[in-house]
């Protein structure tokens, strides 16, 4: 079965924020099993490497959501066949195809920066152009780094100057490869970028970061052992500096982890609500950057406990401020200055000054909604200062960001009455949110109880 193409959330495209949604505020301890969908970040790494590989591949469990269905449409339109596939316990799986990439066609990124920037380097190996653009606000998201990096490889880019999207790559079917300096200090996405098609290049690749502090190192990691599973020989024992030998990429047979970054909200509202979460199969070892989320809870005053099974977070009766550097973890900054907000005392957030350049501005972004509700935010210039103070229900903007949507919803359980303007984008990485989150709610005793009521499953 092919699969469809992405809705596109309202305000995306057409700049509406729609109805808003009312956030539940339980007033009672939680007690859930929250299980949830496949990572994003792994997910569309698997497509990627299987549209490479030399033989089919299969990816068990896959993320269903925007960004995911954006990669594996973008995919099919350069000659790649993606297909569903009956797995076990009634979860589809996708079998990868690869084939000769063509070229042509036309990918929309949508604001998937997974897509405007590992497309771009596996599009020079499409046999002509394959022009790139996204939705109104990806357009604002860094991609010079990348094209530059392409340029410097013999790839032509043609972006009329705007280091943004839309653009053109036009491939000639095989790149040389050999050295590229690359600063990569806006996004970490631009090296994983290069890694993940280095295999194919003629003379493989020698990668360098050459700016400032690399963002997000975990995803880097993640992109290594993705490659190494796949046969990919990558030597990284040299900080900021990779070496990808030129080899054939193997057929993948994989299961894709849960979204650990998806589940920081859930895993809060343990702590807001002083309840309890449970996410299963959660892995003892893993590259997602949101493992670090146990810590952050730990540090805040939550209970977390790790076994085989997966992942119990238990609430306490306060909140602690903190001062947390999350250079390697920024895509929970939003979640964790939601925990800020409703914490006992202040809070520093460290190391963060690329999420300027997320979906949105996220630290403006923060600022002014935790403003909104009548929150103390200072923005640093690489991060935030929070202080906490009483706050009063008002209508919280997302700016199409999935992440600002979840870390609203957080604060709507300790102030009843927030509403959340367009919280299907969401659908970004987790269609089924606002389901889950309500189901999670739900599972809080009457208004006033101290108590939990027994605990209730939860699944994506």
């Amino acid at each position: 079965m092919t699969l469809p193409h992405p809705p596109h959330p309202s305000d995306e495209r057409a700049g509406s924020p729609g109805p808003a949604w009312p956030a539940p505020a339980p007033g009672a301890p939680i007690d859930a099993v929250v299980a949830l969908p496949g990572s994003k970040s792994l997910t569309n790494r698997y497509l990627v490497l299987a549209a490479l590989a030399a033989e089919t591949s299969r990816i068990r469990r896959p993320l269903r959501s925007r960004d995911t269905l954006l990669m594996a449409a973008a995919l099919r339109e350069l000659g790649v066949e993606v297909t569903d596939h009956p797995g076990d316990e009634g979860h589809d799986d996708w079998i990868v195809e690869p084939g000769p990439l063509r070229g042509g066609g036309r990918i929309d990124c949508g604001l998937a920066g997974t897509v405007m920037r590992f497309l771009p380097a596996v599009a020079t190996l499409a046999d002509g152009d394959v022009h790139f653009d996204g939705d109104p606000h990806a357009r604002a998201r860094p991609m010079s780094a990348g094209m530059d990096a392409l340029r410097a490889l013999g790839v032509t880019v043609d972006d009329d100057g705007r280091g943004a999207l839309p653009f053109t790559v036009r491939g000639t079917g095989a790149v040389r490869g050999g050295r590229v300096d690359v600063d990569a200090s806006a996004s970490s996405q631009f090296v994983s970028a290069l890694l993940l098609v280095a295999a194919r290049f003629t003379d493989g690749l020698t990668l360098v970061h050459s700016g400032g502090p690399l963002p997000s190192e975990p995803h880097i990691t993640m992109t290594v052992e993705v490659l190494r599973d796949a046969g990919v020989d990558v030597d990284d024992g040299e900080p900021n500096h990779w070496r990808v030998e030129p080899s054939p990429i193997h057929a993948l047979d994989v299961q894709v982890e849960p979204d650990l970054s998806n589940a920081a909200p859930f895993l809060a509202a343990a702590l807001v609500t002083r309840g309890r979460v449970h996410v299963p199969d959660w892995p003892q070892y893993t590259t997602q950057a949101g493992d670090h989320m146990r810590d952050i809870l730990d540090a805040m005053g939550a209970d977390v406990h790790l076994t085989r099974e997966g992942l119990t977070v238990t609430g306490s009766d306060t909140i602690h401020g903190v001062d947390l550097d999350l250079h390697d973890a920024g895509e929970l900054t939003p979640v964790v200055a939601a925990l800020c907000a409703l914490a006992e005392g202040p809070s520093t957030l460290r190391g963060v000054a690329h999420l300027r350049g997320h979906e949105t501005d996220r630290l403006a972004a923060l600022a002014a909604e935790i403003g909104r509700l009548g929150g103390g935010v200072q923005v640093t210039p690489d991060g935030l200062r929070i202080t906490p103070a009483p706050l009063s229900p008002a209508r919280l903007r997302t700016y199409a960001d999935h992440r600002m949507a979840m870390a609203a919803a957080v604060l709507g359980l300790a102030v009843p009455g927030v509403e959340i303007e367009d919280v299907a984008t969401t659908g970004k990485t987790l269609p089924d949110f606002t389901t889950l989150w309500s189901d999670m709610t739900a599972t809080a005793g009457p208004s006033g109880s101290t108590a939990a009521p027994a605990r209730k499953d939860v699944s994506a």
